[in-house]
């Protein structure tokens, strides 16, 4: 609530400071958070269970899971990171079969790395070379200023000379 005891400061100006306003204070009849009164009931009688009854359209399907063909699989993925790539998909009944196709997929993630690596390593040493070619033509570009400065330096130098010969 507004404090009722606050004034206004004698050197506030309201062009400057704008409009005053009174600071506040707690309220003193404040309680808390209001909260309904609890009345017990008499005819409560603890929480309510859900009754099981037995389904009388259910029947159970022990191949529920088997399909004619598993050549296609769906997946949902989220990815915060671009450039994930998701392959290499095994369904199989067989340890063996699965351990064969580890063995194909790592050797296939190996030549996928090495081949990213050289390129890695091509790029690199491209923007190396082009780094090199651009410093050595600002250093050309140095030394060509520094050219015009010296011969800018000895044409005036030549101008006094020829006016110390005139006198």
């Amino acid at each position: 609530i507004v404090d009722p005891e606050a004034e206004k400061p004698d050197d506030w100006d309201d062009d400057l400071d704008g409009e005053w306003e009174a600071p506040k204070v707690p309220n003193p009849e404040y309680k808390g958070p209001w909260q309904p009164k609890k009345i017990d009931n008499p005819a409560y009688k603890g929480p309510w269970v859900h009754p099981q009854i037995d389904n009388p359209d259910y029947k159970d399907d022990t191949e529920l899971y088997a399909f004619d063909s598993f050549k296609y699989i769906g997946i949902d993925i989220w990815q915060v990171k671009s450039g994930s790539i998701f392959s290499h998909f095994t369904l199989a009944d067989s340890w063996d079969d699965v351990k064969g196709d580890i063995e194909l997929v790592n050797t296939f993630r190996e030549g996928q790395k090495a081949k990213k690596d050289e390129e890695e390593k091509a790029r690199q040493a491209s923007e190396e070379k082009t780094k090199a070619e651009e410093s050595e033509d600002e250093d050309e570009d140095e030394d060509e200023d520094e050219d015009e400065d010296e011969d800018e330096d000895e044409d005036e130098d030549e101008d006094e000379d020829e006016d110390e010969d005139e006198d």
